[in-house]
């Protein structure tokens, strides 16, 4: 076998899971237990044991594509660097001003965060440049240097620089980082324009506080994880998914790891757009469901939904453009997704008034859901799929044995007692919990965003997600879910659909109406050779480079902004092409606009280096496995209207044709599981397609474009 395995590998709560691209486009997949003290570990398990299954050697391997939860880990478990900020003096405490608002106007027990940097760890500098740039006050190079050396003295061990006004002028944040790294060479020092050059203080500031919060940790594992390669002899280059779907060198990753905080699941998405336009499916719902959350983000018309910022923030996470506040602002390009903590592994608990719950904890991959027999006591969401039979003995290819009276046992002692139910309906209740957490994400990319569920199909992957699906679908009126092909390893599958990605910004205040074309070119035509540069750097020749340029519009006296298409042009009309694209967006998002006068901000370029050799959905071959699709049945509990049932078992390498509900379907990486009233069939590729009877009327929107 020549040269030129591929490997794409996404580190979940429970498990890990790698998909292996030979070089004549055969896939190969695998999952092993996630190592949360070690997530490199269960990287390097197994890409051992996916080379062995491939039977391939490490020197064939030609590329790994990681998404690593790293960074949101640390955010999420508050474990990041000690971490020091110089700001311009007055601006000390910007991090608690934020936004001066909360997520909630009504919720009096809401706490705001800590901001990841304390007040004394904050130090203000004597200089300032002006809104145009120009300097003010000079800085002092000995007074960075004095405090840097008061920083490192209070076990500082990354520094962020945000100074004001640096975006339009980063001379002092610049000197001031050559001040540090001369005088501390091994302390991580991150300017706000090397992650975010654009105005707004406050993201800005957050932005920078984040990176370094995050960069030591994310440093270390990345060291770790490529010395691991190398061990068992894989050299081949190491690149990792960032937020916005896309795919970046490790340096990058490591010196901006605010860009990869969502790493992984935004490939998911990428993969789901790619597979939608194999299948003739340009709208959908893409859902996720791991070991620890579950996730919801929209495709429409084949475009995939994206933002300019991203709010971190414990439990739940929602992409709701009027709620704010609520997190760790992360002002950088990300695939916009929903996303609740209730995934397979989550915890089902009673609060004090007797009210169940499911998550946001999670049982991980250590100990794990009781069923797994690892010390886990507390019953999951897992758990109540083995309780209610939906679930095999064994998983990831027969690799985890589940113990179905541990599961109930748990159920029956923490849950079903103390709420006189019997373990079937505890079981039932906590199903039935998750299933309306995850709508709720469901309906935040949807519904929320005055989108209609049922104009669409949802794209059900993850570990968990083909088991929970069609009920999801049920409760929202979706007419079909899809499932693809290997869905418990979607996620890495999605990692070797990418490009690589590289971003660049350049200000350009002003009205729109005065909007300089002359002007633009300029900015466009450096920002051109900057990212020529990089991506010449990365191994990519002219003629593979895409470049989309686009400029941020708002209405004046709005904060936030919207990105729209620069045209290809910039001729005497581009004003007004601009302001019908800023019109149609706006409408979109907030199904109304304004005729006030708009105003820019910013211009972005977004280089892609196209990848020749990426996973195509429609050519995708697995290995050959005998097999009926006949394994057996079993009784499964379809919940209380149902009740227990005798349903058959099928093997999906074997399934063809059509099946009515209920059936379980299953495979190596995951178990499809389609209710009573439901039916499914296989297509030529080898997907799944449920169909589920309308309850209501098809959408307005879609009777309008029956009919156009």
């Amino acid at each position: 076998m020549a040269k030129g395995a591929r490997i794409g590998v996404d580190i979940g709560g429970t498990f890990t899971d790698l998909v292996l691209l030979d070089a004549a486009g055969t896939c190969f997949a695998r999952k092993v237990p996630s190592t949360p003290a070690n997530p490199a570990e269960a990287v390097i398990t197994g890409i051992e044991l996916i080379l062995a299954d491939a039977m391939l050697k490490a020197a064939d391997v030609s590329e790994v594509l990681h998404g690593t939860t790293v960074g949101s880990n640390t955010l999420l478990q508050k474990v990041g660097a000690k971490t020091g900020l110089l700001t311009t003096k007055g601006f000390r405490d910007v991090l608690e001003i934020g936004r001066i608002r909360t997520p909630d106007m009504f919720d009096l027990t809401w706490d705001k965060p800590l901001p990841l940097v304390r007040r004394q760890l904050r130090r203000e500098i004597h200089e300032r440049m002006d809104a145009r740039g120009n300097v003010l006050q000079a800085i002092d190079q000995d007074e960075v240097a004095q405090v840097g050396r008061e920083l490192v003295a209070l076990g500082v061990e990354s520094v962020a620089i945000c100074f004001i006004n640096s975006y339009r002028n980063p001379e002092h944040e610049l000197m001031a980082e050559r001040v540090l790294r001369q005088h501390f060479p091994n302390l991580p020092v991150t300017t706000s324009v090397s992650v975010l050059p654009e105005q707004r203080e406050y993201e800005r500031t957050s932005t920078a506080v984040v990176n370094a919060y995050v960069r030591p940790m994310m440093e270390t594992y990345l060291r770790r994880l490529r010395l691991g390669l190398q061990k068992i002899g894989v050299t081949a280059p190491l690149l990792v998914g960032n937020s916005n779907g896309g795919l970046s060198s490790i340096e990058v990753a490591e010196a901006k790891p605010v860009f990869f905080i969502s790493s992984g699941r935004s490939a998911g998405v990428v993969g789901a757009a790619r597979l939608g336009e194999n299948v003739k499916k340009g709208d959908l719902i893409v859902f996720d469901m791991g070991g620890t959350t579950a996730s919801a983000s929209l495709v429409q018309a084949g475009e995939i939904a994206r933002a300019t910022e991203y709010e971190f923030r414990d439990g739940i996470s929602t992409p709701s453009r009027f709620i704010k506040a609520g997190g760790y602002m992360m002002s950088v390009p990300t695939i916009d997704v929903a996303e609740v903590g209730s995934g397979a592994g989550s915890i089902a608990w009673l609060d004090d008034g007797g009210l169940l719950h499911v998550g946001p904890v999670s049982a991980g991959a250590e100990p794990g859901p009781a069923c797994y027999g690892r010390g886990g006591t507390r019953p999951t969401v897992t758990d109540a799929n083995v309780a209610l039979g939906l679930l095999p003995e064994r998983l990831a290819g027969g690799a985890l044995s589940l113990n179905r009276a541990q599961a109930r046992a748990a159920i029956e002692e923490q849950i079903a007692k103390p709420l006189g139910l019997s373990v079937d309906a505890a079981a039932a209740g906590i199903r039935d919990v998750a299933n309306a957490n995850m709508t709720r994400a469901i309906r935040a990319v949807t519904v929320e965003r005055g989108v209609d569920p049922r104009d669409f199909t949802l794209l059900a992957f993850g570990g968990s997600g083909p088991l929970h699906a069609c009920d999801l679908a049920k409760a929202l009126d979706i007419p079909s879910v899809l499932f693809p092909r290997m869905p418990g390893v979607f996620t890495a599958m999605g990692m070797l659909t990418g490009d690589v990605e590289h971003y660049f910004i350049r200000p350009c205040p002003g009205r729109l109406g005065t909007f300089d074309p002359a002007q633009a070119k300029t900015a466009c035509a450096a920002l051109r050779k900057e990212a020529a540069e990089r991506m010449r750097r990365e191994g990519f020749t002219p003629d593979e480079v895409e470049l989309q340029f686009s400029l941020d519009l708002r209405f004046v006296g709005q904060d936030s902004t919207i990105a729209v298409p620069l045209p290809d042009k910039l001729g005497p009309d581009c004003r007004d092409r601009l302001r019908r694209g800023f019109i149609e967006r706006y409408e979109r998002l907030y199904q109304y606009a304004s005729s006030d006068e708009l105003e820019s901000t910013s211009i972005r370029l977004l280089a892609r280096g196209i990848r020749r050799n990426k996973l195509s959905f429609g050519s995708l071959s697995l290995p050959v496995r005998k097999g009926t699709a006949t394994v057996g049945t079993r009784q499964v509990n379809f919940g209380p209207q149902h009740g227990w049932v005798s349903t058959p078992v099928l093997a999906r390498n074997g399934f063809g044709g059509k099946q009515a509900g209920p059936v379980i379907i299953e495979s190596d990486d995951s178990t499809v599981v389609i209710p009573p009233g439901v039916s499914v069939g296989a297509d030529k590729s080898g997907n799944l397609l449920a169909e589920l009877p309308r309850k209501a009327p098809v959408s307005l929107a879609k009777r309008r474009r029956a009919n156009a």
